[in-house]
C-alpha cells in the first residue's frame, strides 16, 4: 500500500493533483479516533472498507451525511464492509459528535491534513460561487486487497449513501 508520505511528497503536495481511482492502492493511514485510540486502514485488510471524508461534525450537511452511513451500517456490514468517517476535527470534537448523534462507527482525526491530502479530498473547491481550499467531501470503497474499488469526489451528503450502497452492489 502506499503511504500518506508517497502521496504527499509533491513540490506542492496539493490534493487536487491526487485523484485516486479504481485499482490504485489505497494510502495507509494510522489516525486517532474519537476517544483517542489509533486507527489503521491495515486493520480492516481482508474486509472492504468505506471511507468518507467530510469538513466538520456537527454541521448540518455532514450531520446528514453520518447518520445516512449511521442508518445503512447494517446491510454495509452485510457485505462484509464497514465505515469510517475522517474529518480535520479534534477527538474532542468527534466524540461529541459520535455521542449527539449516536454514531456506531469510527470518527477519525486528521488535523494535519495528510490523509485527506493522500487521498485527494482536500484542495481548492467552489463553495456558494467562491473558490474556498478546504474538506472535499469524499468518498472511498476500498477492497480487501486494500485497492480503491471506488472513489466518489465532492459529493453531495444527501443521498450520496444511497448511490455508495448501489455501486457496491448492496440494496
Amino acid at each position: 500500500m502506499a503511504s500518506v508520505a508517497d502521496v504527499t511528497d509533491t513540490p506542492s503536495g496539493d490534493a487536487d493533483k491526487v485523484r485516486l481511482q479504481p485499482g490504485d492502492p489505497a494510502p495507509d493511514f494510522t489516525l486517532p479516533d474519537a476517544d483517542g485510540n489509533k486507527v489503521s486502514l491495515s486493520s480492516y485488510r481482508g474486509k472492504r472498507l468505506v471511507v468518507y471524508f467530510y469538513p466538520a461534525a456537527s454541521t448540518p450537511g455532514c450531520t446528514v451525511e453520518a447518520c445516512d452511513f449511521r442508518d445503512n451500517l447494517r446491510p454495509l456490514q452485510a457485505a462484509n464492509a464497514d465505515v469510517v468517517g475522517i474529518s480535520p476535527d479534534p477527538p474532542d470534537k468527534l466524540l461529541k459528535f459520535r455521542k449527539q448523534q449516536a454514531l456506531t462507527f469510527p470518527l477519525l482525526s486528521d488535523p494535519q491534513r495528510e490523509v485527506l491530502v493522500a487521498y485527494g479530498a482536500w484542495g481548492e473547491k467552489n463553495s456558494y460561487g467562491k473558490k474556498t481550499v478546504g474538506v472535499i467531501r469524499s468518498t472511498f470503497v476500498v477492497g480487501p486487497d486494500g485497492r480503491i474499488e471506488q472513489a466518489f469526489y465532492g459529493v453531495r451528503a444527501a443521498g450520496h449513501v444511497e448511490k455508495v450502497l448501489m455501486t457496491m452492489g448492496v440494496t
